[in-house]
């Protein structure tokens, strides 16, 4: 990967909407250049979709809260029930193994308390493979990146300023 490389992913991800022609006229290639380029960006797996950032409350969803799991066994079949527990449930928004004291994190949101509840105890607490759950609510998100701060192996590197 090359400095305009490292532009073009940085402009896609302050705005994914950019056109080749855009992206082009602010790193300074053609739009065919920058095309061919995204395309083998796609093609490697470093570019892995596009997708709209969407406000959750808008969409009634006003609860956030991170959940952390530990499991009764780390046995292979309790790791695969949890894996389809986290895919089947929507409200997971995001999942994470991890270290430490717990050895999940979801990241769950809900449209009230209430409903938030409900999951946690009609829902997960009725699987027999999770041994303990603590829930800790979001009182507010104080900063939320979507994107990496990208730096390439050049000194010439320049980021790419959006008006």
């Amino acid at each position: 990967m090359d400095k305009f490389d490292w532009q073009i992913i940085q402009a896609l991800q302050k705005n994914g909407r950019l056109t080749n022609q855009e992206i082009g006229d602010l790193i300074g290639l053609s739009a065919s250049q920058c095309s061919r380029r995204r395309q083998l960006l796609e093609q490697k797996g470093i570019i892995l979709g596009y997708t709209a950032r969407i406000q959750q409350q808008a969409l009634g969803m006003e609860v956030t809260a991170m959940i952390h799991i530990n499991l009764r066994t780390h046995e292979a079949s309790s790791q695969q029930a949890f894996q389809e527990l986290i895919e089947a449930e929507d409200n997971i928004q995001d999942a994470f193994s991890i270290s430490g004291d717990a050895d999940f994190i979801l990241k769950v949101v809900a449209e009230n308390l209430e409903q938030l509840s409900h999951f946690v105890t009609e829902r997960l607490l009725t699987y027999s493979f999770i041994g303990h759950i603590k829930s800790y609510i979001v009182l507010k998100k104080i900063k939320e990146q979507n994107h990496f701060l990208l730096k390439s192996k050049s000194h010439n590197y320049h980021p790419v300023h959006l008006a």
